[in-house]
């Protein structure tokens, strides 16, 4: 008899884990198209509006580490409970940040915001997996995980449909460009003021929001999936975690994953720039990227009941690396279809990555191997700004430079192919397929 995907007695507690995924989906697809905005509106640098995403993943790095040894010593429930506290903390600094219009005070409301979302990352997968039986935690998370990208597609809407229509900022001449930086330094006061008011405004939303989740999860009681252990000592974890090599790779995998994640979906808007499409329009390329990405999520944990993760893995590795070739050579809206297709195989990368990694690992063992794979999302935080750096030279051997600049999620898809291959050939010589 098959394992149920969802067993009744932890319905109640998946659905409401479950939403936390949306929660951070929100938060994440609400900043990236950020990092434009910023670059017009504070006149940065590819690069210097980059550190946007810098400060963001960084969160995710400082914190991962520290959550798993809270969790371990307390339980999942207050892990979860810290992560939303701090979540509202950083959306709220933004009033302070938008009041005194300083580029490095938003930074720090991300970078502390993002601390929250390193608790519920580092909480909510493993405690999704711990829920019903090992043969079904793989596609359990998939299926959790596909309500990541709601919360990220109602980012992208909020982003497109009301932040940035909004910014003044972005009012282009008759030939498509910006005209912000030809404006007097008094009209650039007044138009700096309104947007920074604009770009906080659904942060603070979303920081009420994340209060009224708070009080929901106080009060619901949790079933507790392992033993809170106020003596564990974390050097024999880490040596265990260490002699899995399928574990470590997939740290590694993950890393990379992330990195190409991020640039994608940040760099659509600059993408689109190169053509003259402006922020608000680019915006709605990022919201079909997200759909894809969305719809492919379902079919792929579908499909997982027929075919090996790790084959998929491999497979939708090799889509995405296709894809990122016709971002690269292609100039023009076919080089853009390409970028808004490699969404389509990124969908099953971050949780299936994330399951067979911590396939073979001890449940006393889970916190802690959570918070590497949640801390490898610094990739997302080192590779945006080298790809700033390699847009902001304009044209390469007479290419356009942010089309070169795609080689880099290309080479990060090429280590996720060769991580599911190598997986695979692990699991088959265990006789496990």
């Amino acid at each position: 008899m098959k394992s149920k995907l969802v067993e009744k007695k932890y319905l109640v507690t998946f659905i409401l884990i479950t939403s936390l995924f949306a929660l951070w989906g929100f938060a994440n697809d609400i900043t990236n198209p950020m990092v434009a905005a910023f670059q017009t509106v504070m006149e940065l640098s590819t690069f210097e509006a980059s550190w946007i995403q810098f400060a963001f993943y960084g969160g995710y790095a400082t914190m991962a580490v520290p959550a798993a040894l809270f969790i371990r010593r307390y339980s999942y429930k207050s892990g979860i409970l810290l992560g939303l506290g701090l979540y509202a903390v950083g959306a709220f600094l933004f009033i302070p940040a938008a009041y005194m219009q300083s580029f490095i005070f938003f930074c720090l409301s991300l970078y502390i915001l993002t601390f929250g979302l390193a608790f519920l990352e580092t909480t909510a997968n493993p405690f999704i997996l711990s829920l019903g039986s090992k043969e079904t935690s793989t596609r359990r998370l998939n299926l959790a995980q596909a309500f990541n990208p709601m919360g990220s597609l109602l980012g992208m809407a909020v982003a497109s449909m009301i932040v940035l229509p909004s910014l003044k900022c972005d009012v282009r001449d008759e030939n498509g460009d910006i005209i912000f930086g030809s404006l007097s330094e008094a009209a650039k006061a007044d138009i700096r003021l309104h947007d920074l008011a604009v770009i906080r405004d659904p942060y603070v939303m979303l920081g009420l929001v994340v209060l009224v989740i708070f009080i929901v999860i106080a009060l619901k009681k949790m079933p507790k999936t392992f033993s809170a252990d106020k003596q564990y000592k974390a050097s024999a974890t880490l040596g265990r975690l260490w002699r899995n090599s399928i574990y470590r790779e997939g740290v590694v995998a993950q890393m990379f994953y992330v990195a190409a994640q991020i640039m994608v979906w940040t760099f659509i808007i600059q993408y689109a720039d190169n053509l003259g499409i402006n922020k608000a329009t680019a915006q709605n390329y990022n919201i079909v990227a997200m759909s894809m990405f969305l719809c492919s999520r379902f079919i792929t944990t579908f499909l997982m009941k027929y075919v090996n993760s790790r084959v998929l893995l491999a497979v939708f590795g090799v889509g995405a690396m296709l894809c990122s070739l016709g971002t690269i050579l292609f100039v023009g809206m076919a080089g853009l279809y390409c970028l808004v297709a490699i969404s389509f195989f990124m969908s099953l990368m971050f949780p299936t990555i994330y399951g067979i990694a911590l396939e073979d690992v001890e449940s006393k063992d889970a916190s802690l191997g959570a918070a590497f794979l949640v801390m490898a999302i610094v990739g997302g935080a080192v590779m945006p700004p080298l790809q700033g750096l390699i847009i902001d030279e304009g044209v390469i051997a007479g290419h356009p430079a942010v089309n070169v600049s795609f080689v880099l999620p290309l080479i990060c898809f090429l280590i996720v192919t060769i991580y599911g291959l190598r997986a695979y050939s692990n699991v088959k010589k265990q006789g496990a397929v």
